[in-house]
């Protein structure tokens, strides 16, 4: 007979990270929350306060996010371990599915993540993320074709 062990809380959250990357749906990402998640975002470039979601507000923001992002990725630079708590440094990439500001759809976003996960019973139950977005860039052309084309769009 062969017993497999439980994946470790730091695998967790890294699957959980890849989860999310690979643009899983709600019901897909569900699996890694503790009924009683509480996530907290702490104010940044985009979230200007302090948001606190339950599952339904996660719910929420996964499906608003899904529009907002065409794609995004997850960098793992460090993980740590501490009892049930697991603190990932990620370098965050995303391309955007609309305008954002100033910055026109298909614009590049880069921001440096820290995010704590807090286990219980192997389920995330509380989750901080202290996000540092770059400045938005305005995606400029690549090359001389490009430029004489866009100059001749604004004709």
């Amino acid at each position: 007979m062969t017993t497999q062990l439980a994946p470790g809380i730091l695998q967790i959250a890294k699957d959980f990270i890849k989860a999310v990357e690979n643009r899983k749906s709600f019901d897909e990402l569900c699996q890694f929350y503790h009924p009683d998640i509480l996530q907290i975002e702490y104010p940044n470039s985009i979230t200007k306060k302090i948001k606190i979601r339950a599952l339904q507000d996660l719910k929420n923001a996964a499906e608003q996010g899904r529009q907002v992002l065409r794609e995004e990725q997850y960098e793992i630079l460090n993980s740590y371990v501490c009892d049930q708590t697991v603190i990932l440094e990620v370098i965050w990439t995303g391309i955007s599915a609309v305008d954002i500001g100033t910055a026109p759809a298909r614009t590049k976003i880069k921001a440096y993540f820290t995010q704590f996960f807090e286990f219980k019973d192997n389920k995330i139950f509380r989750q901080r993320n202290y996000d540092c977005f770059e400045e938005f860039k305005i995606p400029q052309p690549n090359s001389r074709e490009e430029k004489v084309l866009d100059n001749e769009a604004k004709h």
